[in-house]
């Protein structure tokens, strides 16, 4: 093989391995959106109030809107979604098993904080993306208004009871902790997608900025919250 083909070969290699990555990371916010759509159902039948109750299934329809963007992209991929997704499952389902909430304003602090640190996570890859996924990706990850309306809810029930925020706020730290180990999980069992966040953050040290810079933030959420 002349080092032209060589050079042409490779070029091919790196596209191929670039949309594995691109495919996986589609997948992963796929699953993440199903789960949220599940997990915002499930809270809104627990609402307290029937304005919260709707709020939430308002949500939880935007987030299946988000899904089917996904699904749609995949397709143009020759993906189907279930497949892309199946890789995800058990870290996600995990994730959530291990902060399962003990009550409406525990998931609405998990929702808004872990939500939030993986949108963190996912806009910080998209701008190693071509425009056109990199479009899609921040699309996706719009606030469907949880932010706002958790913001809402937490803040007044804490100002009623001090107790209640110093419980909040270690179960925001705990859910950083949590959400951190899911997202190395995922990354470390995915080649194509570690490679696309390696090549994208430069190096290691690109990737420990990254996770500081997702910590920072979730400190900035938390005091939105009124859990600082």
């Amino acid at each position: 093989m002349s080092e032209a083909d060589q050079s042409e070969a490779l070029s091919g290699q790196r596209g191929e391995r670039y949309t594995e990555g691109v495919v996986d990371l589609l997948g992963v916010l796929a699953y993440g959106e199903l789960s949220a759509f599940d997990r915002l159902a499930e809270d809104a039948r627990t609402a307290p109030t029937l304005s919260g109750r709707a709020a939430l299934a308002k949500m939880a329809t935007a987030e299946m809107g988000h899904y089917r963007l996904l699904e749609e992209q995949l397709a143009r991929h020759g993906v189907a979604v279930e497949d892309a997704m199946q890789p995800f499952v058990t870290a996600f389902d995990s994730f959530n098993a291990a902060t399962a909430p003990h009550s409406w304003l525990e998931s609405l602090v998990k929702a808004y904080v872990g939500d939030g640190l993986a949108a963190d996570f996912y806009r910080e890859v998209a701008e190693w993306l071509d425009q056109e996924h990199r479009d899609l990706v921040l699309t996706v990850l719009d606030d469907t208004g949880h932010s706002a309306f958790a913001e809402r809810e937490v803040q007044a029930a804490c100002e009623q009871d001090r107790s209640l925020r110093d419980k909040l706020t270690l179960w925001g730290r705990r859910l950083l902790g949590e959400a951190i180990t899911q997202a190395q999980r995922v990354v470390a069992e995915r080649d194509a997608l570690a490679e696309l966040i390696i090549t994208g953050s430069g190096d290691i040290t690109g990737i420990a900025e990254m996770f500081r810079r997702l910590q920072g933030k979730h400190a900035e959420r938390m005091f939105r919250l009124g859990l600082g």
